[in-house]
């Protein structure tokens, strides 16, 4: 007789995949890595600041057998001059994937709900599922959030709605005036029993003009958590930090399950100084804005449907997107295939230093003239 050690729901959990590490490809395929490129996770081809490497240099010569500040009080105390909020609004995570984490374990159970986007960050519908909670994915409209249909979508059950913007892997934007509508509708149909979650990972992408305050969001709504990382822009994947600005009732509840020493001493020094090193953020957006056009036109030259990005990558249409990735895997070359997003024919492409994106479109334009 077979023998279950876990619930169901747990059984049913099909691991994150993350993109292919260049390690694993040059082992895999037996090629040299340092011609390998890799456009599959979103991290920024920049890599982090020299102010950061710097800093961390410092910071690593003088780490002892001590445990990092569990409350990370002088990051939180930026954060919150950064922010305008009190330090006590503040979270802070071993990423931000680690605060959607925290959410799901605060606010789902097996009795609750949450609701996502249907092409939305997978992590949604795993936390979701770690719970032993019902999922309500809703469909997407032109790739993009159905807001009216996410709201219509909460149940008596939901607890907890994510919604990503940008989103991830789409790489659509919905306005801050639609998103701001539908968290007052939210409130004002559900009050406190729904918690939305605001994924903004992405937000230092955007064009300045769609930006929104996400802190005045937060004073105005109690049930509203914003999760923000320093992963992407930031260049500090690496280091793992992220942080959620909520209400105290919120905050309060997220630290209760939170585990101690969540971020390290070296992932608080680094962002830190990333916070502050507005030249590099700035540097940053503006490779990735020329990038973008760069890869976007490309693709339009290969008669390729894509979803216009407000990100750091490209969603866009294959066709075979499975022998075109593993084709582009022999060139030495690591894009994202999505099909467990529900888009079996797409590929997620980040984008990369001027020269990748290149390399990338000549290496997809012999493949499909194969």
């Amino acid at each position: 007789m077979s023998q279950s050690f876990a619930p169901a729901h747990i059984q049913a959990i099909a691991p994150y995949q993350a993109g292919k590490p260049i390690e694993e490809l040059a082992r895999e395929f037996h090629l040299d890595p340092a011609h390998i490129i890799k456009l599959a996770s979103n991290e920024n081809p920049l890599g982090c600041s020299p102010r950061v490497r710097e800093a961390l240099a410092e910071a690593a010569a003088g780490l002892q057998g001590r445990y990092p500040d569990p409350n990370g009080f002088d990051l939180k105390a930026d954060l919150a001059a950064f922010q305008q909020v009190p330090a006590s609004w503040i979270t802070l995570g071993n990423g931000s994937n680690d605060l959607l984490e925290l959410a799901s374990l605060a606010f789902l159970d097996e009795g609750a709900s949450a609701v996502y986007s249907e092409h939305a960050f997978v992590v949604y519908r795993l936390s979701t599922q770690a719970r032993g909670a019902r999922h309500i994915p809703v469909p997407t409209r032109e790739y993009a959030h159905d807001l009216p249909a996410m709201l219509e979508a909460i149940a008596e059950d939901t607890r907890l709605v994510f919604v990503a913007n940008p989103n991830n892997p789409t790489g659509t934007h919905q306005p801050a005036a639609e998103v701001k509508a539908f968290l007052a509708q939210v409130w004002a149909r559900h009050g406190a029993r729904v918690v939305v979650l605001l994924d903004v990972a992405y937000d230092e992408y955007l064009d300045p003009a769609e930006r929104a305050d996400y802190a005045q969001w937060v004073r105005e709504f109690p049930n509203l958590i914003v999760t923000r990382t320093f992963s992407k822009a930031y260049g500090l994947a690496g280091l793992r930090v992220g942080y959620a600005l909520a209400q105290p009732a919120v905050t309060d509840l997220l630290n209760r399950v939170r585990q101690p020493f969540n971020v390290g001493s070296l992932a608080q020094a680094g962002a830190r100084v990333a916070l502050q090193d507005t030249d590099f953020l700035a540097q940053t957006y503006e490779l990735n804005r020329e990038g973008r056009a760069q890869l976007q036109e490309g693709l339009s030259r290969l008669g390729l449907e894509f979803v216009p990005s407000h990100t750091n990558f490209v969603l866009v249409r294959v066709g075979d997107a499975a022998r075109v990735n593993d084709a582009l895997l022999h060139r030495g070359i690591i894009a994202r295939p999505v099909a467990g997003d529900g888009l079996p024919e797409h590929l997620r492409v980040t984008i990369g230093l001027p020269a990748e994106n290149a390399r990338f479109l000549q290496a997809l334009a012999e493949i499909l003239a194969e």
